[in-house]
């Protein structure tokens, strides 16, 4: 899979781009501040319908502008796709496919997949539990894209269900008026654990199945490190017992889990269980066979390497799903010492396709020479 050509309207920084794009290594080259992240934040939103930099789609357009379109040749299997998004800030957005419109605009999820490392994944170890999360679940859709509407139900009942709690905060008072709260509660909850079961369910077997593919590229990029030295392992917010980690049992687990705390949900006015509660544990062996949180115990050196792992290890999982994602690393080799670079460098060599951008040539390795452009005032040229 590899984007063979890229069209922005008033995306950022860009009012107009037409960029050919080849298979293979293409890196991009200049300055800091003059676009060349934009140009793979671009392609990155096509495969998630979200940025690695903002939370909102404001920021991508272009000030002065009243939305922004990205547009890309995607070439899978010899076939070759137009997959165009349609930025409408305060509006719905609109996804189209060889121009044709479509239904709901997460349908375009995971027809081009990518995986991305740049800078700010250092938070994947660093950072709040949040940022894990985003990472299970953004890997999670591109695997399985139905997931996303599985996700999106979940996030409506979670809003609902903590505006009814919240009221019930407010209100306090009689029985009669708590038990009419806790009738509708009970309705909310077998939504929620409906499509909280499935989330759960899904992580527990995302993190199964990276969990060999992350050790492989931590012994890769880490040299000297066993295979066994970097885990990870997925922490529910409530208690599962014996519950086998499938839908049907995770259910039944996550509504008796509500029902316990319903007293103390009631009195803080918001749901303290689910999958927006749960942790993804990273770890380290160390020499006496001891497991220690990559946060807080891990030097600058082997959180770097961690979080590099984590997406090499993404990367991986997805190729072996069948489909070669295209691999983006923003100004990641800036962060590296030599030896990592070099490491790095070999790893990714042979990826269908990888955009590396850098506002130093020598800071890429010559294994990764490739197709180069410069990127200067709004400018992209090639050679």
């Amino acid at each position: 899979m590899y984007v063979s050509h890229l069209t922005l309207h008033d995306f950022r920084s860009y009012p107009s781009l037409e960029l050919p794009l080849e298979p293979g290594v293409n890196v991009f080259v200049g300055r800091n501040g003059q676009g060349k992240t934009n140009l793979v934040e671009a392609i990155d939103y096509l495969s998630r319908l979200a940025s690695h930099r903002v939370a909102s789609d404001a920021p991508l357009v272009r000030a002065g502008a009243d939305q922004a379109v990205v547009r890309a040749a995607v070439v899978r299997d010899g076939r070759t796709a137009v997959l165009e998004i349609e930025l409408n800030p305060g509006r719905a957005n609109r996804a189209r496919i060889n121009r044709s419109v479509l239904p709901r605009t997460r349908d375009l999820v995971g027809l081009v997949r990518t995986v991305v490392f740049s800078p700010e994944d250092l938070s994947l170890v660093k950072g709040d539990p949040s940022e894990r999360r985003r990472f299970l679940d953004d890997l999670m859709v591109l695997r399985t894209p139905r997931l996303a509407g599985t996700k999106a139900d979940y996030e409506r009942v979670l809003k609902q269900r903590n505006t009814l709690l919240k009221q019930a905060r407010a209100k306090g008072g009689s029985r009669r008026v708590e038990q009419e709260i806790t009738d509708t509660l009970v309705v909310w909850d077998e939504h929620l654990a409906r499509a909280g079961a499935e989330i759960m369910a899904a992580r527990f077997a995302l993190v199964d199945d990276l969990r060999p593919h992350l050790g492989a590229a931590y012994a890769a990029v880490a040299r000297g490190a066993d295979r066994e030295a970097a885990d990870l392992v997925l922490q529910p917010s409530f208690e599962l017992g014996v519950v086998l980690p499938e839908p049907d049992p995770l259910e039944g687990a996550f509504r008796a889990g509500l029902e316990e705390r319903r007293r103390e949900e009631l009195d803080r006015g918001l749901t303290l269980i689910g999958p927006h509660r749960d942790e993804l544990a990273l770890s380290l062996g160390v020499a006496d066979g001891l497991r220690l949180p990559v946060k807080g115990y891990a030097s600058h050196g082997e959180s770097w390497s961690f979080a590099l792992a984590l997406k090499l290890a993404s990367h991986e999982l997805l190729r072996s799903d069948g489909d070669d994602p295209i691999l983006v690393l923003d100004d990641v080799f800036a962060e590296l010492d030599t030896e990592r670079r070099l490491q790095l460098a070999e790893m990714v060599a042979d990826a269908e396709q990888v955009l590396v951008t850098a506002a130093v040539p020598g800071d890429v390795p010559e294994i990764l020479a490739g197709t180069r452009y410069a990127v200067a005032g709004g400018e992209v040229t090639r050679g």
